[in-house]
């Protein structure tokens, strides 16, 4: 504990908590304080002014980073059987049907990040949403995990294409990249999201969207933002 309460203490000194440092400066700093004897990843929290108690003002959606996150997503997919070639051709860890929905509900095991269905198979998953809900795996046409191109979407989620939505604070997180990415890289990133979030505005909320912007790499300190 006494070497991490120093390694904790000399990162907190490289850091302003004051300023709001640019986003290349905010990079920088997230990678010289990401010293863990692991390689982390480099996050980004947005603090937005919705209420998040109201529906009409959440927020959700996609994007594709340009240079993925750094973490291979094992991705299931719902098909019918005339699918299932296109899917594991397209690298889906779990493909399947009826068998794999009773399976799931069986063992109520769900050993993946991300799931994509036909809309053909929407109506046979009722049976398991519950499991899937709850765990943030269940297919929506408003994330882009369900429709007819099974290959394309997996393809995307494997490329780097993330989903997000609010916490229950009305805030959003998200991973950009691994702390041994290159800052320009890790730069480009954080704009391709921080533009799909203030293109999700929701249309219920006048006035300012987004409050502020910060980043840390793992176990990291906060470092204040602007975009």
């Amino acid at each position: 504990m006494p070497k991490l309460a120093k390694r904790v203490k000399a990162n907190n000194e490289q850091v302003d908590r004051e300023k709001v440092y640019s986003a290349e400066e905010a990079i920088e700093l997230a990678k010289k304080t990401a010293n863990t004897k692991f390689v982390g990843s480099i996050e980004v929290h947005i603090r937005t002014a919705i209420e998040a108690k109201k529906t009409d003002q959440s927020v959700r959606g996609t994007v594709s980073l340009p240079f993925g996150t750094g973490k291979t997503k094992k991705v299931a997919a719902f098909v019918t059987e005339a699918k299932e070639a296109e899917a594991k051709a397209a690298g889906a860890a779990l493909v399947g049907g009826e068998e794999l929905i009773k399976k799931i509900k069986e063992t109520e095991k769900t050993d993946f990040d991300v799931a994509v269905a036909e809309p053909a198979m929407m109506p046979k998953l009722a049976q398991i949403a519950k499991i899937l809900g709850t765990r943030g795996l269940m297919p929506n046409p408003k994330t882009g995990t369900v429709g007819p191109n099974i290959g394309q979407m997996v393809k995307e989620i494997a490329g780097g294409k993330v989903n997000f939505k609010n916490d229950d604070s009305g805030n959003i997180h998200q991973v950009i990249g691994k702390s041994n990415f290159e800052a320009k890289q890790l730069l480009e990133n954080l704009k391709a999201f921080y533009d799909a979030v203030v293109h999700s505005k929701p249309s219920a909320l006048k006035g300012q969207f987004i409050v502020s912007v910060s980043l840390n790499s793992t176990m990291g300190p906060g470092i204040k933002c602007k975009m």
